[in-house]
């Protein structure tokens, strides 16, 4: 799986994370730092990408549009970008569960033990 980070996470997870998911990516890497949701769901649909973000807005749109692409959807509230790395962590092998399965559309994050999929 590859991820798409949204502006709303720090760049630097591309990195810390490159051991999990090499390919990923930051918004700002491709030239969507300024995009509104429209364009950076365009650009993860035409690359293979699925979308990671703080915002809400992706999951409802997945809601309406259906994936691809998929959208991890991190409902953590305000934290670090440690934080959100150590979520994605613990949760590495269930994003990749859900990579896999071709009818689930989001992935939704909580600060919490377990995360939800639907």
């Amino acid at each position: 799986m590859k991820l798409l980070f949204d502006q709303n996470l720090s760049p630097r997870l591309c990195t810390r994370l490159q051991d999990l998911w090499p390919d990923s990516v930051h918004v700002r890497a491709v030239g969507l730092a300024a995009a509104d949701d429209s364009d950076i769901w365009e650009y993860a649909l035409r690359h293979g990408f699925a979308i990671a973000s703080k915002d809400g807005d992706f999951s409802a749109r997945s809601f309406l549009y259906r994936a691809p692409p998929k959208v991890i959807w991190l409902a953590v509230g305000n934290c670090s970008t440690e934080d959100i790395e150590r979520h994605l962590r613990l949760r590495h092998e269930e994003i990749d569960t859900f990579a896999g399965d071709p009818d689930a559309t989001v992935l939704m994050i909580e600060p919490g033990p377990g995360s939800v999929g639907i």
